[in-house]
This record gives C-alpha cells, sequence and structure tokens, in this order.
C-alpha cells in the first residue's frame, strides 16, 4: 500500500482467499484492505495515537439519512454528552479533493452537526472548524 501523509502506525493484516484483510480497533474485525481503507485506519490510528481521543467516543462506516437516503460516514468522534466533535471523510489516495469533496460533507453534517470537519485522502488533509449560529466555517491547520 501507498506510503500516507501520518506516522507509521503498526497493523494487523491477514489473507484469506488471496485477499488482504486489515484489523479495525474500532470495529473489532478485519475488514477488506482497500485504497480508502488503508486512509481510513490511518485516520482512526491518528485520532487514537496522536490527538489521543478515546477509542469509545469514535464510530466507523455506520448509516445516516441523508435527505431521505441512507448514506456511510467514514469516520466520526462524538463528545461525551453524545453530540458530534468531529466528522471524517475519506478518500483513497489517487482521489483528488475536490469542492464535490467538501459539498458532500457538508451534505452529511446538515444532518450530524459536528463541531469539525476532517477531509483527507490520506496525502492531503483538510481540516474546518463549524460556526453553526453564523452558519460559517473556518479551516485550521490540525484539529484540536
Amino acid at each position: 500500500m501507498q506510503t500516507l501523509n501520518f506516522p507509521p502506525f503498526q497493523f494487523r493484516f491477514k489473507n484469506s482467499e488471496n485477499k488482504l484483510f486489515v484489523f479495525d480497533e474500532i470495529r473489532k474485525k478485519f475488514v477488506l484492505l482497500t485504497p480508502e481503507e488503508w486512509v481510513r485506519q490511518h485516520v482512526v490510528q491518528h485520532l487514537i495515537q496522536v490527538k489521543h481521543y478515546p477509542k469509545s467516543y469514535i464510530n466507523v462506516e455506520k448509516l445516516v439519512k441523508v435527505n431521505g437516503q441512507n448514506k456511510r460516514y467514514d469516520i466520526v468522534v462524538f463528545n461525551p454528552d453524545g453530540s458530534i466533535f468531529l466528522l471524517v471523510e475519506c478518500k483513497e489516495p489517487k482521489v483528488i479533493i475536490s469542492q464535490a469533496t467538501f459539498d458532500q460533507i457538508a451534505r452529511y453534517n446538515l444532518s450530524m452537526n459536528a463541531n469539525f470537519l476532517m477531509i483527507t485522502n490520506g496525502v492531503s488533509h483538510y481540516y474546518c472548524k463549524l460556526d453553526h449560529e453564523n452558519k460559517k466555517y473556518q479551516f485550521l491547520n490540525d484539529l484540536p
């Protein structure tokens, strides 16, 4: 897999039927290792090991209703009160982060109301702090 713009992390792998799987600490199971999953697993480890967010506050790949349609978010970090602290959108490394990517996470966030957004393809990372009251956002250099 491609080297990403994250510190090196240790992962558990397994082969099954000529396919490579990586262990997801949050879902507590092996998942098929795709380029997007490689990015997602790096983000999870970054959130746990670098940002020190508790594992128990992190959710990976759950359904969310967006405009009446079932969608699946990549990663959410909750606040202790159950509100959403951070919504993360992961793309595979070859996907260029575009306005369409920002539009996608903005649509998801209409129903989720996260305080912060992160968009990454594993190479480029973008962070935003949301001001829901004034309907504005501010780009940040990193997550708090």
